[in-house]
């Protein structure tokens, strides 16, 4: 296929693409020709797609696509769309090593729940996206597959966990991608590709676990190059599931979401909305020089066009927080390492992070779980006040811009040592708890030509008016959002 033919496809977004294939202006099999064609012309120089699958087999199942569409058949939205999955997802008949070495053999013989939805909507897996071990950490490297390089500079990370995703979105290797957020990991790689991602409400698009009650923190979402492309995925993809308990019930609006329509149904009016700005929490936050300035400057543009954006002070210790609500809850959610740590052979596979988190497990009791609980319910009420004044909440993506891919995690920021792995994301936790929508936004790029993204937190449940709000963001900064890199040529 020639350049111009790949180009014209992989560029489009999401919404556009979907549109053009039920149109029959793109086949199915070219579409995935194209997809494949960036895939080879960009992806060695930044590892973010990983078991990739062979293109001949790849190739018939785009064959099959348009012998439905032929036949009067539509899949979904998604129906021909090339797929690489978050490797952390099991993926049917497709290796997933979650990057952890004692998994580099193991094929699920069956699909998770938002694999399965997917393909429900006529996607084609077709590989997966490079993750950190467990998804722990917002570093993509791990001992199977190696390290995920940015897409404007492959020398530096792409964040994580989601980091192949975000690097695969930006180069123009899948249209759209699914990842999942505990820490950051929908929204700093995000931050770091200029891309959009999103963490939704907790409950709106379920995935179960092993456990179902407790730990409610992780969640799937998605990262796109626009925000209808991001709405497009979570009502697609969301929706009760008796296997979920807390899983909502259909959002009939969200839902309702088509290519057609998303566009004009995500429109909405800017001028007057409010914006809280917390930066660095009132100084708590170590920040590397310009993450600020870059967000600030990006929130006086939205100023310049009607809206309010106020200063306001963290409304809970940021401190406090950090020891007695976020590492307890944290470290409790790599209890699942117990049978990797007790076998010394794969406890010697793991890296240095998981082991740490699992560690530390042991540090805490049920009472300093419910402390925790408690402590973070107070917070809780006290944002619910905040959002009487104010439509959105505002924080940087990340601490830092992105850093080399060598490096596993900065060890201090402006001359400030950092005691954990994940002190230089702490700027993520406090959202993660309170289970409100977030949707992470390009803010712009500094000097050295490193993103950084804006986290935009939302009211409780109230994705479609988050969605709604970065939409409007986006026509308002679409310079900076629709700035993409250059793909390497084959």
């Amino acid at each position: 296929m020639s350049d111009r033919n790949v180009n014209t496809i992989v560029d489009l977004p999401a919404w556009r693409l979907s549109q053009e294939i039920h149109r029959k202006s793109f086949s199915c099999r070219e579409v995935m020709e194209a997809f494949l064609d960036r895939i080879d012309g960009a992806n060695t120089r930044v590892n973010a797609i990983v078991a990739l699958q062979d293109r001949d087999a790849l190739m018939a199942q785009a064959d099959e696509k348009d012998a439905l569409l032929a036949g009067g058949a539509d899949c979904g939205w998604m129906h021909g769309f090339p797929q690489a999955i978050k490797d952390l997802e099991h993926t049917k008949g497709i290796v997933t090593t979650c990057g952890y070495p004692a998994l580099k053999d193991f094929i699920p013989e069956s699909d998770s729940l938002l694999v399965s939805r997917m393909k429900r909507l006529g996607s084609i897996v077709i590989g997966k996206t490079n993750t950190p071990e467990w998804g722990f950490g917002s570093q993509t490297y791990n001992e199977v597959y190696g390290a995920t390089g940015n897409p404007y500079d492959p020398a530096l990370t792409a964040g994580g966990s989601s980091g192949g995703a975000a690097c695969a979105v930006a180069l123009g290797m899948q249209a759209v991608a699914d990842g999942s957020d505990f820490m950051g990991s929908l929204r700093n790689p995000a931050g770091f590709c200029n891309v959009f991602g999103y963490r939704p409400s907790w409950g709106r698009i379920p995935s179960p676990g092993a456990e179902l009650f407790f730990m409610d923190c992780g969640v799937c979402g998605p990262i796109a190059r626009t925000a209808p492309d991001l709405a497009l995925f979570v009502g697609s993809i969301s929706g009760y599931d008796i296997r979920v308990p807390s899983s909502l019930e259909d959002d009939n609006e969200l839902r309702s979401l088509t290519p057609q329509n998303v566009a004009s149904r995500l429109q909405t009016e800017m001028k007057g909305k409010r914006v809280a700005w917390l930066g660095d929490l009132d100084g708590y936050l170590p920040m590397e020089d310009g993450v600020l300035a870059l967000c600030e400057a990006a929130l006086k543009r939205l100023a310049g066009a009607g809206l309010f954006v106020d200063r306001v002070k963290p409304f809970f210790d940021p401190a406090e927080f950090w020891e007695k609500v976020w590492l307890p809850i944290r470290h409790m959610s790599a209890v699942f390492l117990k049978p990797f740590y007790d076998d010394p052979e794969k406890r010697r596979l793991l890296k240095p992070e998981s082991i740490f988190e699992y560690e530390n497990s042991s540090r805490y009791g049920i009472r300093d779980l419910y402390a925790a609980g408690v402590k973070r319910s107070e917070i809780y009420m006290a944002m619910l006040g905040l959002f009487e004044s104010f439509d959105v909440l505002a924080v940087p993506t990340a601490q830092v811009f992105p850093f080399d891919k060598s490096i596993h995690w900065p060890s201090e920021i402006a001359g400030r040592k950092l005691d954990t792995y994940h002190r230089w994301m702490e700027v993520v936790s406090h959202w993660t708890m309170m289970g409100t929508p977030v949707a992470a936004v390009p803010a712009g790029f500094d000097a050295k030509g490193r993103s950084m993204g804006i986290q935009l937190i939302g009211k409780p449940r109230d994705d479609l008016g988050l969605l709604r709000f970065a939409y409007g963001y986006e026509q308002i900064l679409a310079d900076i959002c629709g700035r993409r890199p250059v793909p390497e040529k084959r």
